[in-house]
């Protein structure tokens, strides 16, 4: 579990603001930098999209800032204990990849059963996706859930009472997955304005929240959901193993939708990230929240849950 503690409002604030700079330093750092990274890639002779090197930068430029000030923030102790006890979580995690893998076959089962007759499932497409993506589906959870629970929620923890923290770190969330360029472009020769181009752009789906609201409502539950799983065990260990099954069925849900029979919006959802903005996969997200509390709490190994999500 993991004890929270009630700080003056002074120091609430603290590591709020200071991450809060953090990342305005990194995104700042990657507006400069991204164009040079983008024309030295072209330059070696490698064509990428301007928006993913931009991404790229950005992660590197926030961890930097992250380390610069990371005594201040507390980087090193949060991520040490919500990584703590490696070897004694394995089950742990793959208790969690069962259960995030169990919620998407609830989807691609919806969507099988919709398939025409004349499109019958490719299994061994479906089986290629998987094998491809399960490595970078766990680097993405490990990668995400040290950045966005051990080290964010963990951080708002300290400040904030528990609803606050796992609300918070849920929007930020869904937030940073959202705010992405909609649109893959290339770049030719260094174009130093590209890197505050991108940013515009990106923050330009915020200008229309009535496209953007399922995909942000879909993010939020899921960050709710996963930030519940690190609460109630203290540790990333099950939220990661969740992560890489959501993950993996995103990456594999291709293989699926082919040949459906006209999947309504409720089980496709639409945007950026498929399924996340579909009712279907919000229902399922509201479960899990509810669920995972007794979930962990019948397991010999999990601590107490007593940091529920529902009980405050």
């Amino acid at each position: 579990m993991i004890a929270t503690t009630t700080n003056p409002p002074s120091a609430a604030r603290s590591f709020t603001i200071g991450f809060a700079i953090a990342l305005a330093t990194g995104i700042a750092a990657a507006v400069i930098l991204a164009p040079c990274a983008a024309w030295a890639l072209a330059a070696a002779g490698l064509r990428l999209p301007f928006p993913r090197i931009f991404d790229r930068t950005v992660m590197a430029t926030l961890l930097a800032a992250l380390l610069l000030w990371s005594r201040a923030l507390g980087f090193n102790c949060l991520i040490r204990r919500g990584f703590a006890a490696p070897r004694a979580n394995p089950g742990r995690a793959a208790l969690g990849l069962a259960l995030g893998l169990g919620a998407i076959a609830i989807l691609f089962t919806a969507a099988i059963v919709m398939r025409h007759a004349a499109h019958p499932l490719e299994a061994g497409s479906l089986v290629a996706r998987i094998a491809k993506n399960l490595i970078p589906a766990i680097a993405i959870g490990i990668i995400e859930e040290g950045f966005f629970r051990a080290f964010l929620l963990g951080g708002m923890l300290r400040e904030f009472g528990r609803r606050t923290a796992l609300v918070a770190s849920a929007f930020i969330y869904a937030l940073a997955h959202l705010v992405r360029a909609p649109a893959h472009f290339y770049l030719a020769g260094f174009h130093p304005m590209a890197g505050l181009a991108d940013l515009g752009q990106s923050a330009a789906q915020l200008a229309h929240p009535l496209a953007a609201a399922p995909t942000l409502i879909g993010l939020t539950l899921l960050g709710l959901v996963l930030g519940q799983a690190f609460i109630a065990t203290g540790n990333v260990y099950f939220s990661i193993g969740m992560h890489a099954g959501f993950v993996l069925g995103a990456k594999s849900w291709p293989a699926i939708a082919h040949g459906a029979a006209a999947a309504p919006r409720w089980l496709a959802g639409a945007g950026p990230v498929p399924l996340i903005a579909a009712p279907a996969a919000w229902l399922i997200a509201i479960v899990l929240l509810l669920a995972l509390p007794r979930i962990l709490r019948a397991r010999p190994d999990a601590p107490p849950a007593q940091a529920d999500f529902l009980g405050g």
